[in-house]
């Protein structure tokens, strides 16, 4: 495509709200943005390992006409802190720079450093927590039966943030676990049990759109019956 043809496509694009809300959740997540002209535009950089090309062709999808082109496998070497070297390959695609995308650089970095905005109670939707769980979040285990988002690049008070709007909003607690790697401070958000089913139920209807993701929902039809039980004990008591 030609630059003249896609700066008169530039024009006419409007992100939806739903649209909005992936883009959220991107950020949030695995998400990048990247701008070539001090903040004027940016362009959206999503890329995954290979084997969650269903997940990107989703997002692609819903993304499909703010894109640069059709996402692509892309190899490139890596250096784990650990030693050694290993192939990536990874599978993504680039958006247009978009002066539409101006108010989530300036939302979502500060200084080059990507940060949780301070207005993130009011972007918060079980579409944007649900991409960024499929991103960044994992179940604890089978035997713990609840949920795991893996926030390392976020300070304790970014995070604060997050837990004080998803309680408020969705009455869903949360925890911060604290790691220590590298000699550096990282913190991990955990989903407290007795909201693992509203979570749960936030993120599910997205989720299900992607089967090869589904694994991150764990046993839901065990954890439904488990549920249902704790309920019926609460409401029965010791009664025979």
């Amino acid at each position: 495509m030609h630059s003249l043809e896609i700066e008169e496509r530039k024009k006419h694009i409007r992100i939806s709200d739903f649209e909005r809300d992936i883009i959220v959740g991107k950020l949030l997540g695995d998400g990048h943005l990247e701008t070539k002209n001090q903040g004027r535009t940016y362009r959206l950089k999503v890329e995954h390992s290979i084997k969650q090309k269903e997940y990107v062709d989703w997002v692609y999808g819903k993304l499909r006409h703010l894109a640069m082109s059709e996402p692509c496998v892309k190899e490139k070497d890596v250096f784990p802190p650990q030693g050694g070297t290993f192939k990536f390959h990874g599978y993504g695609f680039t958006s247009l720079s978009l002066g539409q995308l101006r108010f989530y650089g300036q939302q979502f970095y500060n200084h080059g450093k990507k940060v949780i905005p301070k207005m993130i109670g009011k972007m918060l939707s079980p579409s944007v927590i649900a991409i960024w769980y499929l991103d960044d979040g994992s179940l604890k285990s089978n035997t713990h039966r609840t949920y795991i988002i893996h926030t390392y690049g976020y300070t304790k008070s970014d995070l604060r943030r997050v837990q004080d709007a998803l309680l408020k909003r969705f009455d869903i607690h949360t925890n911060l676990h604290r790691q220590n790697k590298n000699g550096k401070v990282y913190w991990r958000m955990y989903v407290m049990s007795e909201s693992a089913w509203t979570f749960q139920k936030l993120i599910e209807p997205i989720i299900k759109h992607i089967p090869s993701m589904q694994y991150k929902l764990g046993n839901t039809h065990a954890q439904k019956v488990t549920e249902g039980l704790k309920g019926w004990l609460r409401t029965n008591g010791n009664r025979p």
